[in-house]
């Protein structure tokens, strides 16, 4: 990779699945937020649409089906290592139980109350949930 394509900001997903007033979370492995909890999502693919990134990324590390994926927010994630367009989406649970299906990158899922957060929560987190109680959808670095 070149010095240029290094410089190239990356495009993550995060998908914000709310059953029964409880959002989705899970407790980071890894590298990366290790022992944060945070949403599914990953990176958009070459050529992928939103919905098919949410849709495969939530199937792929929580084995549930979703549906109505929908925008929740965008923010322009600036971080000394790091530059992401971060999109976040809400998405309509429509069948299954969560599992650990990426056990390297995720320790464990639950669905957890707004009021009642675990922590620490990885970065992304905050400006989701503030999304999801206000309706704001644009948050700038």
């Amino acid at each position: 990779m070149n010095q240029e394509q290094k410089q190239m900001p990356k495009v993550g997903m995060g998908i914000y699945i709310v059953k029964d007033g409880k959002v989705l979370l899970g407790k980071r492995k890894g590298s990366i937020g290790d022992g944060e909890y945070a949403s599914p999502g990953g990176h958009l693919e070459y050529m992928e649409s939103f919905e098919h990134c949410a849709i495969r990324e939530v199937k792929e590390e929580t084995g549930l089906e979703i549906a109505n994926v929908r925008f929740l927010r965008l923010w322009n994630q600036k971080h000394p290592d790091y530059h992401y367009i971060n999109i976040a989406v809400t998405a309509d649970w429509v069948s299954g139980e969560p599992k650990v299906m990426e056990p390297d990158s995720c320790e464990s899922w639950d669905w957890y109350d707004f009021d009642h957060l675990p922590n620490p929560l990885y970065p992304t987190i905050h400006s989701a949930i503030e999304a999801l109680k206000t309706g704001k959808n644009f948050f700038d670095a």
